[in-house]
């Protein structure tokens, strides 16, 4: 199409001028949604010119229909002419995209490449071209992508803010956007019937006045039927005329007047045509091989040329195109069943060396079952999830299910085409396929890992008694049949449900001894994670051995550690899950599983508001935020905004405390969670306290102990007995309180954790009467609180408040001054001014403390600020961050200034004298 064609698109120009002419200041995404022959493609045209005008790179990509089972044939198609500085990349990022691209077999011992990784090396790969000039990437039909390219055109257009690159995606109308990106949409509508004139006038002037005004009518203002339905309606009038035809979509009518132009064409050219609408790759020597074979002669490229002339397609040596998708599909339209699937059948035989291209067409060109296409499928399969195409291998098994000739076989790979789809979070497809795999027969070890995929299906599902039943009677006969692993996961996932509702201790014991009796070693993470969940206080000290050990011993990968620092925090193991957390989020971000780093993130920021180590926890929570809202996980995401809301309490912020916590209560009752139900309640407790509205934080507290409430956890008592000894002030709450503290110290007063101990203490030393209190806080300070010192400190503050209400002035003041100082360091603001008030009713003065210099950054300041600080360049941090450099930059811009300081030398000495 030429400019003409855009008549009437003055709005839809600018809005793409506007977004080309930025981009030397800015970066920005669009996606245009339209229908078949609307301009799409004319305002993507208008915009690589003007790019290409202004002195950028413009990296262009098509999608086609037949390509959407090739795993990054899209951003292979995109970034071709910039693979030579793949070399330049870190080896890492190289070895991904190199990989994802088949530019290299993978080592049988290597991990496949996780998506993350791949999507990062493509974005360092552009960012580094955006040095030399802006970068404009232009992808048309992009509805036809393959599903992980369009995951990393998602991923790049949320980091596109500090890079001089822009998008520009069409897809096309009836097609949801792609789900990963975000980004604004314009809309294109049909013309106006003055722009429709106008186009008519410049394109077929001297129409004859019937055909223009039916042209018209039947066009609806969409462009390429006014200029394409003058050729079909002028030269058959009773087409034209025809009621059928107007009960046809304008599509279905534009399909039909490029299907007219092929009756007249050669046999052989309409032979070549098909092999080439039926073809992913469009190579001119493999289009014209697989026609030959398709007709048993000889067929050149000069069939081609009554087809070039007709405008129907566009050659060179190197690709043959269609002019427009419409003239693929309406190829395809016009041939039978039978010769499609000859032309499949034809090109499966042409391309050797390809073998993924090859079992496509294989399958394509089988109108039945076939066991030997489907494991050519299989090993498709396999060679995608190698190249880190999850979407592309839950694709080939699923057609290869379709063609499976024996039910065995059948079942195995509907439930491998179902792991992929809960891996890759398509809850609705994965169950889908389960249902499928239902109706079939099922051995001991499938209805096992049916089982076990239910349960990731059904995450947020509380405690059923009967479900605990099967997981454990499923759990034993798996073993049986010689799977302790799969045993074990399925135990794992039952051990998980007891932590969320207690179902009762029996049931409980009755999980920890099966898996007590699997044969794997006493070390093996998930039965340390089995134990601590299936029974956090029974279990406590054997779990913390166990954790001891293999702190001790080393040797554990970063899957197994992040595993181990859950197991961690479940039996309030504070002081040693941060270990285990941070060598299992190195690993995971090193990797590119953001996924599972999210999820570490959360547990890490937990264990940092117990410490209250805000250089670890606010970067931890900031991160874990945005991960959990990029990768769609809910559950998570409440977890981050409980951690969020506990600092903004800690550190006296009490308008975003409350206003996080609320977003979470909002997530968090969506799904009945008894676990984040508890913390909530926590964390409002813990909010209240802050505020100095201690009967308010008491009802909310006393929630996790009426086992009436849906927040009711009884393993999350041993936390929140601080909060709930602190906010009972009157002598009824007081009562309560003690109750509930009798009954924790018969369910975890000889718990080993060291945790449980200082807060089973800090409760008896607060809710004791005047006789036996002094006593009580001798015997909490008694106890190692290294790794608890916010604790320690609200200890002291309340010695010293009770010591001063008792007259005992002049040794109040020692615990209340230690009090203040330690709040001080902790940054625990609503805390330290209660301190300096009693320290003030004490008879002592106590000034302010100003500001520290990190609580002038924001979380992901005070990230990118710390790694710069350890003398990590932009590169390096935005690999680790799975941001672009220059985005680093911008933001250490922002640092410096708030900071003081005007050098990244000066930033370790400033950061390290808070």
């Amino acid at each position: 199409m030429t400019d003409n064609t855009l008549f009437g698109r003055e709005k839809e120009l600018a809005t793409v001028d506007e977004l080309v002419d930025g981009l030397p200041e800015r970066g920005s995404a669009l996606l245009v949604h339209g229908a078949p022959g609307i301009g799409k493609s004319s305002l993507l045209a208008h915009a690589v010119t003007r790019a290409e005008n202004a002195g950028f790179t413009v990296l262009e990509a098509s999608g086609v229909q037949a390509e959407t089972h090739l795993p990054f044939a899209g951003l292979h198609q995109l970034t071709h002419t910039m693979l030579d500085r793949v070399s330049h990349l870190p080896p890492v990022q190289a070895e991904a995209l190199r990989g994802a691209f088949g530019m290299a077999e993978p080592s049988p011992s290597a991990a496949a490449p996780q998506f993350f990784m791949i999507a990062l090396a493509t974005l360092s790969l552009l960012g580094e071209a955006t040095a030399d000039a802006p970068l404009l990437l232009v992808v048309d039909d992009g509805q036809w992508l393959d599903a992980p390219t369009l995951d990393v055109l998602g991923f790049i257009s949320r980091r596109l803010g500090a890079e001089p690159l822009g998008l520009l995606l069409a897809v096309r109308e009836g097609h949801a956007a792609p789900g990963t990106l975000d980004i604004r949409e314009l809309r294109l509508r049909p013309l106006e019937p003055t722009a429709a004139d106008a186009l008519l006038d410049a394109r077929k002037p001297g129409l004859d006045p019937a055909v223009r005004r039916r042209v018209v009518e039947t066009s609806a203002g969409n462009p390429l039927a006014l200029i394409e339905l003058p050729n079909t309606l002028g030269a058959d009038r009773a087409f034209s005329e025809s009621a059928a035809s107007t009960a046809l979509p304008l599509t279905a009518r534009l399909e039909r007047a490029f299907a007219s132009r092929l009756a007249d064409l050669p046999s052989d050219t309409r032979n070549a045509l098909l092999v080439s609408a039926a073809d992913d790759g469009g190579a001119p020597a493999e289009v014209l091989a697989a026609a030959s074979t398709l007709t048993g002669t000889e067929i050149s490229a000069r069939s081609l040329e009554p087809a070039i002339a007709a405008r129907l397609v566009s050659a060179d040596e190197f690709h043959i195109g269609f002019t427009h998708p419409l003239v693929r599909s309406a190829v395809l339209g016009s041939a039978t069943l039978s010769e499609r699937l000859a032309a499949h059948g034809a090109l499966a035989d042409v391309l050797h060396g390809q073998p993924d291209r090859q079992a496509w067409h294989r399958a394509a060109a089988i109108g039945r079952p076939d066991e030997a296409v489907a494991r050519q499928l299989d090993q498709a399969a396999l060679r995608a999830r190698g190249r880190g195409a999850t979407a592309v291998a839950m694709t080939a098994l699923e057609r290869a299910t379709a063609l499976s000739e024996l039910p065995s076989t059948r079942v195995a790979r509907l439930l491998s085409a179902a792991e992929l789809g809960v891996e890759l979070g398509k809850t609705d497809h994965a169950s889908s396929l389960l249902q499928q795999a239902e109706t079939l027969e099922l051995g001991v070890l499938e209805r096992a890992r049916m089982l076990l995929l239910r349960e990731q299906l059904e995450v947020d599902v509380a405690t059923s008694t009967p479900r605990l039943h099967l997981l454990i009677s499923t759990a034993e006969q798996a073993s049986e049949a010689g799977d302790p692993e799969l045993a074990l996961r399925l135990l794992r996932t039952a051990a998980r449900r007891c932590w969320w509702s207690d179902p009762g201790r029996d049931l409980r014991e009755r999980v920890v001894a099966t898996a007590e009796r699997l044969p794997v070693p006493e070390l093996h993470p998930d039965l340390v994670y089995t134990l601590a969940a299936a029974a956090p206080v029974e279990r406590a000290a054997t779990v913390l051995d166990r954790l001891e050990r293999l702190e001790r011993q080393g040797g554990y990968d970063f899957l197994a550690a992040a595993t181990l620092g859950t197991a961690a925090t479940i039996v309030n193991a504070y002081d040693h899950a941060p270990g285990f957390l941070q060598h299992a989020a190195a690993g995971l971000r090193a990797q590119g599983r953001l996924g599972l780093l999210g999820q570490t993130l959360v547990s890490l920021a937990f264990s940092a508001v117990h410490t209250v180590d805000w250089e670890t926890g606010l970067p931890a929570v900031a991160e874990a935020m945005r991960l959990a809202e990029e990768n769609a996980q809910p559950r998570w995401l409440t977890g981050a905004r409980i951690a969020k809301a506990q600092f903004a309490a800690l550190h006296g912020d009490l308008d975003t405390a409350l206003s996080v916590i609320g977003e979470a209560e909002r997530q968090g009752l969506s799904v009945i969670n008894p676990s984040n139900l508890a913390f909530i309640q926590i964390t409002r407790g813990l909010i209240g306290i802050a505020a100095g509205s201690h009967a308010e934080a008491f009802d909310c507290v006393w929630r996790v102990f009426d086992p009436a409430d849906p927040a009711y956890h009884p393993f999350l008592q041993t936390i929140a007995i601080v909060e709930l000894a602190e906010a009972a002030t009157g002598a009824d709450q007081r009562a309560m309180a003690r109750a509930a503290l009798e009954q924790l110290d018969a369910s975890a007063g000889s718990s080993e954790a060291q945790l449980v101990r200082i807060n089973l203490a800090f409760a008896h030393a607060l809710l004791s009467d005047d006789e036996h209190a002094e006593e009580r806080f001798r015997s909490a300070f008694d106890l190692d609180m290294s790794h608890a010192p916010f604790i320690r400190a609200r200890l002291m503050l309340a010695q010293g408040a009770w010591l001063r209400r008792r007259r005992r002035v002049m040794e109040a003041r020692t615990p209340l001054r230690i009090a203040g100082e330690s709040f001080k360091a902790l940054g625990a603001e609503p805390w330290c001014e209660r301190a300096r008030q009693e320290l003030r009713s004490a008879g002592e003065s106590s000034r302010r403390q100003s500001r520290a210099d990190w609580d002038l950054l924001t979380p992901q300041e005070l990230q990118i600020a710390q790694l710069a600080a350890e003398g990590l360049s932009n590169k390096e941090i935005g690999q680790q961050l799975y941001l672009s450099p220059r985005t680093i930059g911008a933001h250490l811009y922002r640092v410096f200034p708030k900071l003081g300081i005007t050098s990244r030398g000066q930033l370790r000495d400033k950061l390290s004298t808070n």
